[in-house]
C-alpha cells in the first residue's frame, strides 16, 4: 500500500540520501555516492505521485486527538521504520525522529501547492554555527557568559515558503520647491525666495520582491534576510529537499500583496524624489501611486534557524542559506552599559572643564 509520505534512499545501497550544499548533489550517508538532482527526481517521481494522491492512513479518533488538534496535525507512517510521524497542516519536509531518514510529504507540495522555483541551499549546518560566532565579535554590551557558556540548543535548515511579486508603480508626484538668493542692494541685504511647482510622473516596475508566506516566521527577521540572489532560482524538484524541513504557505499571495505594494510604492517615490536637484527645499505636495500590473510566484527559499538559550530566555537567530547574512536578537549587560555610560560622561566632563579652565586662562 502506497505511504503519504516519500524518503529518499540510495538507489545503490538503501541508505538515506540528503542534498549536500556545497556538491549541490544529493548523497548518500553510507556509501557516499553521488546523484544529481536530475537523476534522483526521475527515481522517485512515481512514488512522490503515488504519495501524493495517497489519503491519510491515520484517523483523528485512531490518534486520540481534540477537535482543535486535528485541524493543525497530521500523522504520516515512516517508509522506512513503520513509526508514526506527527507534524503540523504546513509541513512538507522533515525527518523520521525514530530512524532519522529525511521524509517528503509530496502531497503537500502538489498541484496548486507546487512551489514554481526554488534557491537550493548554498552553505552547511558548519557555516551557520561559525557565522554565528562571528555575529557575536565587536558587541561591547554583550555578556561575557554569554559567548563563553553559549550552547546552540537548536539548528536546522528550512525551506521557507515566499511570494515573489512582479509589479508596475504609477507615479504622479508634485513638490513644492524653493530657491534662495541673497544679494545687497544699497545698505540693505536682501533675501530673494523664489517658488516652484515641481512634478514628477512615470511609471517604476519591480521583479521578485520577496514576502514570506509562513506564518511561523518573523517577516521582520524575513525582510532582513534580503537581498537573494535571484540569477540562482531553480525551478522546483522535491529533490533539493532531502536532508532540510520545509513548509507550504500559509499565506495566501493576497494576503502578503498589500507589504510587497508598499515596499514598491516607497521606493518608488525614493527613486523620483531623488531627480528634484538644485533646490534649497523641495516639500511634497501631491502623491498619487497605484499598481497597474502584477503577479505573484511562489518560492522555496534557504534558511539556517538557530535558537539558544541563556539566563531562562530563548534567543533565535536566522541566517540566509544562500548568502550568510545573519540576523537575530542579543542579550545586553546591563552593568555594562551603565560602566560605559558613567565612563563616558566622566570623560565628557572632563574635556568640558578644561575647555572652560583654558579659556579662562586666555
Amino acid at each position: 500500500m502506497p505511504s503519504q509520505v516519500t524518503d529518499y534512499k540510495c538507489p545503490n545501497c538503501g541508505g538515506p540520501l540528503h542534498f549536500d550544499a556545497t556538491a549541490q548533489q544529493l548523497t548518500c550517508d553510507y556509501c557516499k555516492s553521488n546523484f544529481t538532482v536530475q537523476e534522483v527526481e526521475q527515481f522517485y517521481q512515481k512514488k512522490n505521485e503515488e504519495a501524493a494522491a495517497t489519503p491519510n492512513q491515520f484517523t483523528q479518533e485512531e490518534m486520540g486527538w481534540t477537535d482543535e488538534e486535528a485541524s493543525h496535525l497530521r500523522a504520516y507512517s515512516c517508509p522506512s521504520c513503520g513509526a508514526q510521524i506527527i507534524c503540523d497542516d504546513t509541513t512538507a519536509a522533515t525527518s523520521c525522529p525514530y530512524c532519522g531518514n529525511p521524509t517528503i510529504v509530496p502531497g503537500q507540495l502538489a498541484g496548486a501547492l507546487k512551489p514554481q522555483y526554488i534557491i537550493p541551499f548554498k552553505l552547511k549546518k558548519e557555516a551557520a554555527i561559525e557565522k554565528l560566532k562571528g555575529f557575536y565579535q565587536g558587541k561591547t554590551l554583550l555578556p561575557n557568559a554569554f559567548k563563553e557558556e553559549n550552547h546552540i540548543e537548536e539548528i536546522k535548515g528550512v525551506y521557507v515558503p515566499f511570494w515573489l511579486y512582479d509589479g508596475t508603480i504609477d507615479a504622479d508626484l508634485a513638490f513644492e520647491g524653493t530657491r534662495t538668493r541673497v544679494h545687497t542692494e544699497g545698505d540693505d541685504e536682501v533675501t530673494e525666495t523664489s517658488h516652484y511647482r515641481i512634478v514628477r510622473k512615470g511609471q517604476v516596475s519591480f521583479e521578485k520582491v520577496p514576502a514570506d508566506a509562513s506564518q511561523k516566521m518573523s517577516d521582520q527577521y524575513m525582510d532582513a534576510l534580503e537581498p537573494f540572489d535571484w540569477a540562482k532560482l531553480e525551478p522546483f524538484k522535491m529533490s533539493y529537499l532531502p536532508g532540510y524541513l520545509a513548509d507550504r504557505y500559509d499565506i495566501s499571495d493576497k494576503e502578503d500583496e498589500a507589504r510587497t505594494d508598499e515596499r514598491m510604492k516607497n521606493s518608488t517615490v525614493a527613486a523620483l524624489s531623488a531627480t528634484v536637484m538644485g533646490y534649497d527645499s523641495a516639500v511634497p505636495v501631491r502623491q498619487y501611486l497605484r499598481r497597474i500590473d502584477g503577479q505573484a510566484s511562489y518560492a522555496l527559499l534557504p534558511v539556517w534557524v538557530l535558537s539558544t538559550k541563556y539566563d531562562g530566555k530563548q534567543y533565535l537567530f536566522t541566517m540566509n542559506g544562500q548568502t550568510g547574512k545573519m540576523v537575530g536578537s542579543l542579550p545586553m549587560d546591563r552593568k555594562k552599559f551603565w560602566m560605559y555610560f558613567f565612563i563616558i560622561m566622566a570623560i565628557t566632563l572632563l574635556v568640558s572643564v578644561l575647555i572652560y579652565f583654558f579659556g579662562i586662562a586666555r
